[in-house]
């Protein structure tokens, strides 16, 4: 047993060295085009900028909606930003992954004494969403200087459970994308309402959007898991300690999803490219 656990731990340190070395390619060769990276971190920064002024100006017209102020929502929202940006940067590789199906790449991957996971997860990092992370930084950082949140112990753990949980969920969903082009050789472009639309949504807390859909987001997809009960701690609107733990739960929701994986990599025939 104790030969075993030691040749686990071995092979998880080589899992790691490798995944690193897998960034470091990537971004190496992004750093070959400075300006065309520069560029393209402006222009996440953009977008995510212009969200940013939908939700100002709504609150130009509205003091607050459904009972959320203008600093919470920004802190709402900028956390479940972070969550989506850490999922994209690092998980890229499975919302690509309909390409390396499409191409045959994926013949290649399997025949490789390393898993296949490991293997899409290194093929794409993408950097360029620093960008986008920045402005969630700044969401965060205006938002807290004017929520009057009393920021304690729990509280600062909280916000680092909502960012694990809240991109092992995220990945999950990049994951059941992957999953599916087993099947279709192409990307299904429905997913994106479950990623990029999921980001939309929860630029409000997702009570707001009332009771069925809050009642979807916390037992089918557990979005509310990893953005409103533990922004409801955060913000003191609960007192429930269990709420600062729930974002390690939606952590669970990568099982499926790696069940569905495992389902298609087992039925995959080669694309015959």
């Amino acid at each position: 047993m104790i030969a075993n656990q030691n040749g686990q731990k071995r092979s998880l340190r080589r899992s790691i060295r490798l995944y690193g070395a897998y960034i470091s390619m990537n971004v190496r060769s992004i750093m070959q085009y400075k300006a065309s990276f520069l560029l393209s971190v402006i222009g996440q920064f953009l977008v995510s900028f212009n969200v940013f002024l939908g939700v100002f100006f709504m609150f130009q017209r509205f003091s607050k909606v459904r009972g959320f102020s203008y600093q919470e929502v920004l802190l709402c929202f900028s956390l479940f930003l972070m969550e989506f940006t850490l999922a994209e940067m690092f998980a890229r590789g499975f919302d690509s992954f309909s390409g390396i199906v499409r191409q045959g790449t994926f013949d290649r991957i399997l025949v490789r004494p390393v898993s296949p996971v490991l293997q899409v997860l290194g093929s794409r990092f993408e950097l360029t969403r620093i960008g986008r992370m920045v402005q969630a930084v700044i969401m965060f950082a205006c938002g807290l200087s004017e929520s009057g949140v009393h920021w304690t112990l729990p509280k600062i753990v909280t916000v680092l459970f909502m960012l694990i949980g809240g991109s092992a969920l995220f990945t999950g969903m990049f994951m059941i994308y992957a999953a599916l082009c087993f099947f279709t050789l192409e990307g299904l472009e429905f997913m994106n309402v479950f990623t990029d639309g999921a980001r939309e949504y929860g630029k409000y807390p997702l009570g707001v959007y009332g009771k069925r859909m809050l009642q979807i987001t916390t037992f089918v997809i557990p979005y509310a898991l990893v953005q409103y009960y533990p922004f409801l701690y955060i913000i003191g609107r609960s007192t429930n300690a269990v709420y600062m733990f729930l974002p390690l739960a939606a952590v669970l929701f990568l099982a499926p999803c790696y069940g569905l994986w495992r389902f298609g990599v087992r039925r995959y025939q080669s694309s015959g490219s």
